[in-house]
Parts: C-alpha cells; sequence; structure tokens
C-alpha cells in the first residue's frame, strides 16, 4: 500500500472537488512547481490511487433510473465464466465477487421495473447461474464518495 502524504491528500481532494481544473491551475492554487504536482499525479495513478480521469456518468439521465443489487449464486466451478457472461450485460454497471449468501454481486439498472424483470431474467439464464435474488433501491442515502475517505486517510498520514 502506498503512503499518502498531505501534499497527496491536498491534490485528491482538489481532483475530487474541481475534476476539470488544469495541472497548472491545480499547481497555481496548492502553491508548489507544476513538475512536482506532475510527478505526484504519476505516482499516485502509477500506484492505483488514481484509476481514472473520465466524467462521473448517471444511468437516470441516461434513461435507466431503475438500480438493484443483484445477488447471484453460481454452480460451483463456474464463477469465472459467469463473471465473463456478466460483462456482456451492457445492464450491469458493475460486478463482484462476495462472501456470505451468493457468489456474486451485480449492480444492475434498467429503464423501468420491466426492463429490469427482462435483464434478471437474462441473468437467470446464464449457464453456471443457480438462482438470483433481487434488492432494489429505493432511494440513493449516500451517494458514492471518496473526500471523506481521502480525508481521514490524510489525517492519519499527519498523525
Amino acid at each position: 500500500m502506498m503512503t499518502v502524504d498531505a501534499l497527496d491528500t491536498r491534490i485528491l481532494r482538489l481532483l475530487l472537488e474541481q475534476p476539470r481544473t488544469s495541472v497548472r491551475e491545480y499547481a497555481r492554487i496548492l502553491g508548489v512547481a507544476r513538475g512536482t504536482l506532475q510527478a505526484r499525479l504519476d505516482r499516485m495513478e502509477r500506484d492505483g490511487v488514481i484509476t481514472g480521469t473520465g466524467p462521473s456518468l448517471s444511468p437516470a439521465a441516461l434513461g435507466h433510473p431503475v438500480l438493484a443489487f443483484v445477488h447471484i449464486e453460481v454452480t460451483q466451478g463456474h464463477l469465472d465464466d459467469v463473471g465473463d457472461a456478466l460483462a456482456a450485460v451492457p445492464e450491469i454497471v458493475e460486478a463482484f465477487s462476495i462472501t456470505g449468501g451468493g457468489d456474486l454481486l451485480a449492480r444492475v439498472v434498467g429503464r423501468d421495473n420491466a426492463h429490469l424483470e427482462d435483464v434478471i431474467q437474462k441473468l437467470i439464464s446464464l449457464p453456471g447461474v443457480v438462482r438470483t435474488r433481487t434488492e432494489v433501491a429505493l432511494r440513493e442515502r449516500v451517494p458514492y464518495r471518496l473526500l471523506p475517505l481521502v480525508e481521514s486517510v490524510g489525517r492519519a498520514a499527519r498523525a
């Protein structure tokens, strides 16, 4: 695991709060040389701290406002095959191998409940899928965020 220091924390905060700002402007705001900032960014990308720089997109704004979490139980020995098959379903926005009830957990979006049902039926028909259990999200209570974690890591680095 890489160590994130106070400057890294300040850089990450700026990236999260002002994602469309130039490297030159970030350096000016932080009061560091552009080369220093670029070296830090390169290191954090290389170490996997920064994993992407693209825009965050809204499935709801793309016409898919229904969000569900689908637990998928898989026949023993077919986890990789089912995982590969899930990657071919565009309505699956992410999927994880998990412990507990089920083998995989997929975040699935749909245009409406009927479309969601069609997607789940597609999942059930995949070779190696034993059963699914679906939980429909009603309202987002804490949006995806990393700034509080970045700040916590930064405080720990200063301690």
